[in-house]
């Protein structure tokens, strides 16, 4: 017999708390074993017993519950539940729990559990929008915590705009459904680069380029969906970090050559997502150059080729680059993927709207032998497709040829001295 997923229903006072009874029966219905704990706010739209009728259980709300586990209720809770979910999410409780407080027993068990948290916000659309709400947000997002809506509509005060809670058919399926690719990248540790890189040229200038960072950060979203234990290396860039994922900031090209270089040992996957300067200046002046009303030279050499360096290693992880082109694409692409011998390269055209400095990306993947176009779209879809692509060729554990690129092989989670020994022989 399966077992039951454990879901603990926080719910809190909003209008919405009367959709709360529904989504029980929802997660129900599709296999969940539901605990509701409420907010003493939340038992002023919906009583207890409408959520003990529907759910089997009493709703708790009391932190000082003498009848729980040593009397202990929120520590009880906390380790029962193997995902939290509130919802609705009110605007007081989403601030609440940004700042950590721990003053009812639902805010104190969202502090002492490890379960992941999820919250379905509702609100009137311009506490919705309000910059302090939008900061929470922010912050929560940054601890990893998942956000589901809300939607915009007719909302109970007679406004129309964003704060609707999600309808309980789509929250449950939305909670329930396994990630994109889930498994794929079990077991395996990928190391990614993103974003910018910045060439000082004096206390207060430097060379960059328009990288965003956002595709590179939605590869690895999309690797730790799939399993996989990511680490990415960022350039300057204004981006929370995905949830699960470690992150490493750096300023110039050398900084991140060294940052790679600290991590790469440990990775089975390479992903090249950063625009890393081609060129740094030779020397960096010392103080502010001034502006003298005539033309000014510079210096430049070299950056330190990361990908190159990683490609070149005689234990070397799968390297996959990217080339940002604005002319002959392929032919360009193909020429790099030749010249610094990777395994993999996502080729793009950039400018006209389309990836930097935008939301969405195509691709064109190329490995030796095999090519594959991902249409433009979300660069989050766009980034799942690549890393199913990277999955279905990466060598077997156990050293055999390569399967075609038609053919997509799961990667099951591998004991890490396998991983190690797959890496050896590469």
């Amino acid at each position: 017999m399966t077992q039951k997923t454990r879901i603990l229903l926080g719910v809190t006072g909003g209008i919405a708390a009367y959709k709360s009874p529904d989504l029980v029966r929802r997660l129900m219905e599709r296999g969940a074993e539901v605990q509701v704990v409420m907010t003493e706010s939340a038992q002023r739209f919906v009583s207890p017993m409408s959520f003990q009728a529907v759910s089997g259980r009493p709703a708790r709300s009391d932190l000082w519950d003498g009848a729980a586990e040593a009397a202990m209720g929120h520590i009880e809770l906390a380790r029962w539940a193997q995902i939290v979910l509130i919802a609705p999410a009110s605007a007081d409780f989403m601030a609440r729990l940004a700042s950590g407080q721990a003053d009812d027993l639902l805010a104190t068990l969202c502090l002492a559990t490890e379960a992941p948290i999820v919250l379905a916000p509702a609100m009137n659309r311009v506490m919705w929008a309000n910059k302090a709400t939008q900061a929470n947000v922010e912050t929560l997002i940054s601890r990893g915590i998942r956000i589901l809506g809300p939607d915009s509509g007719n909302q109970a005060c007679g406004e129309v705009g964003k704060g609707r809670m999600w309808e309980p058919v789509k929250l449950a399926d939305s909670l329930l459904e396994p990630p994109v690719n889930a498994g794929l990248m079990a077991g395996l540790n990928v190391l990614i680069t993103a974003g910018p890189t910045r060439e000082r040229l004096d206390p207060v200038r430097y060379l960059t380029n328009r990288s965003s960072g956002k595709m590179g950060f939605a590869v690895a979203a999309a690797a730790r969906e799939a399993g996989a234990h990511v680490t990415i290396v960022s350039g300057p860039v204004q981006l929370q970090t995905p949830a699960g994922v470690t992150r490493i900031n750096v300023e110039s090209a050398r900084d991140m050559y060294a940052a790679v270089h600290r991590q790469v040992s440990d990775a089975d996957v390479f992903i090249a997502a950063a625009a890393v300067a081609d060129f740094q200046p030779v020397t960096v002046a010392k103080q502010k150059i001034k502006k003298q009303g005539v033309a000014v030279k510079l210096d430049l050499e070299p950056a330190p080729d990361i990908i190159k360096s990683v490609a070149d290693m005689a234990k070397r992880p799968f390297v996959v680059g990217f080339a940002a082109e604005t002319n002959d694409v392929e032919e360009n692409a193909r020429a790099k993927l030749k010249r610094k011998k990777l395994d993999m390269i996502a080729a793009n055209q950039v400018g006209e709207g389309i990836a930097f400095d935008c939301d969405e990306n195509a691709l064109t993947v190329i490995w030796p032998g095999g090519k594959v176009e991902v249409t433009r779209g979300p660069k989050l879809d766009v980034a799942r497709q690549l890393i199913a692509l990277i999955a279905s060729r990466l060598p077997p554990p156990d050293g055999s040829p390569r399967r075609g690129s038609r053919k997509r092989r799961t990667v099951a989670a591998l004991p890490r001295d396998r991983v190690r020994a797959r890496r050896a022989r590469r």
